[in-house]
């Protein structure tokens, strides 16, 4: 676990450095995916580079010429993946710092709450840790997302750690792996699922009518049957980008697949996110990623 932590940070730091206005955000996504698959590791799902409003789940399509925007506000979310081991982090880039005190009260939150973590507290305690940190700097706390525990081949497994107090009296448990991850904006403080969507997870085969769904549905099940996996990631598979995305259409109609939706603020307001991965201990946790 230590290992992809470190792995994760590093090429979350990476994309960061990639990142400023004009520059392609395919570019950034391949470079910072092919840092880790470079070095040997898997990804534990496609790098999420989502933007302003955006919360979640955005990661370019295929041939995607869209650039970073000016005075854009880029959420990096990303993790490694070795022999079933997950890591989950994310950091938020600021390119204009006119939203550094948003930014600010992610971080603050995710600290604030990394510090009450030990075995037996409880997750709406947390949460209501993260609430008050975010509020008492003038925002609001996402609610509607919230961190999650990660075993083997599972990132979202088990447990969810809210990002206020929802009454959730489950404890955490010596040895347990967590993610915590406040989301802050400026707008509603709910999100909801757009009409992009390029993040897919195997659900398992089905009967399909189409050649190309067949073939499409065989490549993933071979390649990406346990972590979530990027349309731009099947190129290979079926050349043409039409054929391609309606093949994607038909596993997802049969069950075969599951869409993840990219995920935006329902009040258009900006969004901050900071989280990291922790090893729960008796008397505390441990950092995996930050």
């Amino acid at each position: 676990m230590k290992e992809v932590g470190a792995a994760s940070k590093e090429a979350m730091l990476k994309a960061r450095d990639m990142i400023k206005p004009g520059a392609r955000i395919l570019d950034v996504a391949e470079a910072a995916e092919k840092f880790l698959r470079d070095k040997g590791y898997g990804l534990a799902f496609p790098i999420n580079l989502s933007i302003n409003q955006q919360a979640a789940h955005f990661t370019p399509t295929l041939n995607d010429d869209s650039v970073f925007p000016e005075g854009a506000v880029v959420k990096i979310d990303f993790g490694a993946e070795k022999e079933g081991f997950l890591s989950d982090g994310a950091i938020t880039l600021d390119i204009s710092g006119r939203n550094a005190k948003m930014v600010e009260a992610a971080t603050m939150a995710l600290d604030n709450a990394i510090s009450h973590v030990r075995a037996g507290a409880e997750v709406c305690k947390i949460g209501g840790v993260i609430d008050e940190t975010i509020t008492r700097m003038g925002f609001k706390p996402v609610k509607n997302l919230g961190g999650h525990g990660v075993e083997e081949h599972d990132l979202h497994a088990g447990i969810f750690i809210p990002n206020f107090d929802n009454r959730d009296d489950t404890v955490l448990e010596e040895g347990e792996v967590i993610a915590i991850e406040p989301f802050v904006t400026d707008g509603r403080g709910l999100v909801v699922n757009s009409d992009a969507c390029e993040i897919y997870s195997y659900l398992g085969g089905v009967s399909l009518r189409s050649s190309d769904s067949r073939k499409l549905l065989e490549y993933i099940d071979s390649n990406h049957p346990t972590e979530p996996f990027a349309v731009r990631w099947l190129s290979n598979v079926i050349d043409s980008k039409f054929r391609l995305y309606a093949a994607v259409g038909e596993l997802v109609r049969a069950g075969a697949i599951e869409p993840h939706n990219g995920l935006i603020e329902s009040g258009n307001g900006m969004v901050t996110q900071a989280e990291a991965e922790l090893l729960v201990q008796k008397d505390g946790c441990e950092i995996i990623t930050k």
